[in-house]
């Protein structure tokens, strides 16, 4: 609301905000940051709802979506079908990963541990301590946090448990990488610390329309979310891993039977491997047939 919204419509009282209004706000980001452009959307329209009953204002809220903006833009659906969030190279992502870790503060850490856990942003925004034991190097994710609404347990690799024990608690404060004001970081900040690393980059490129981190396929500067792209991708092409495997490790939707057997004790400890490799990979080692090859490592 803060970044897209007030700037174009902050200034009008709710009683002057039609559907022309509503779509100055949506319109530039609807096709190139579409989930962001959709919940956006839902919030201006809660907002509107409230001060309708509030006797605010009067009339039919310009930002619902059934019968007026959908006859107006595109669906989400058929914007994001097929069409991924910009994902790191393969061969860009244990360089990406040492920018990173040469970053300081909360947002810089969160995102690493995303990298690391291959875990979504929201995930990791509101990981609380009481989620993870270090001593058995293991991430329980509840169901209420979770887009399945399933719970997730997710096997801590040495990289990321190092990272975790090296993060300090603050005195009442739950969260795992806290905002400067107590509560989550935003979405925002693990964003604007990745634009910032694909920017360094591009300048030190010395091109800054096609160098940094970009997509190889779309060429687009990549995203936290694509980085979900980048360990599915590297299952794929580098890796003897099963797919299935990432897929849990992913936490998509996939069939009862498999899913209930990669739960299994034996099946959370191979899951550990694949993330142990995956932290190597990122830190420049690459997994093969089982065992961790390091790449250029210091004696």
């Amino acid at each position: 609301m803060t970044a897209y919204a007030l700037p174009q419509i902050g200034a009008l009282p709710v009683s002057e905000i039609d559907t022309a209004a509503v779509l100055r706000v949506l319109q530039p980001i609807w096709a190139s940051k579409t989930e962001t452009a959709s919940r956006l959307r839902g919030r201006i329209e809660a907002v509107l709802s409230w001060a309708t009953v509030s006797g605010l204002r009067s009339g039919d809220n310009p930002a619902r979506w059934a019968g007026n903006l959908k006859e107006l833009l595109p669906a989400p659906a058929k914007l994001t079908e097929g069409d991924n969030q910009p994902a790191l190279s393969l061969d860009d992502a244990a360089a990406w990963f040492a920018d990173l870790q040469d970053r300081d503060g909360f947002g810089a850490r969160a995102l690493e541990f995303a990298a690391l856990t291959a875990a979504r942003s929201g995930e990791v925004r509101g990981a609380a301590w009481d989620e993870i034991d270090l001593g058995r190097a293991l991430w329980t994710i509840p169901a209420h946090r979770m887009k399945m609404k399933r719970e997730h347990k997710v096997p801590l690799s040495p990289a990321a448990v190092a990272l975790l024990k090296a993060m300090p608690r603050l005195d009442g404060n739950p969260l795992v990488f806290p905002a400067a004001r107590g509560g989550q970081l935003s979405d925002m900040t693990l964003s604007a610390t990745m634009k910032r690393i694909h920017e360094a980059k591009a300048a030190r490129d010395g091109n800054p329309e096609t160098g940094g981190y970009r997509d190889a396929r779309n060429k687009r500067p990549a995203v936290p979310h694509g980085l979900r792209s980048t360990f599915r991708d590297w299952v794929a092409e580098r890796t003897q891993y099963p797919g299935e495997m990432a897929e849990v490790a992913l936490a998509h939707r996939i069939s009862n039977a498999v899913e209930a057997a990669y739960r299994r004790g034996d099946m959370v400890e191979k899951r550990r491997r694949l993330m142990a490799d995956w932290a190597g990979f990122l830190t420049g080692a690459k997994a093969r047939n089982g065992k961790v090859i390091v790449l250029g490592a210091k004696g």
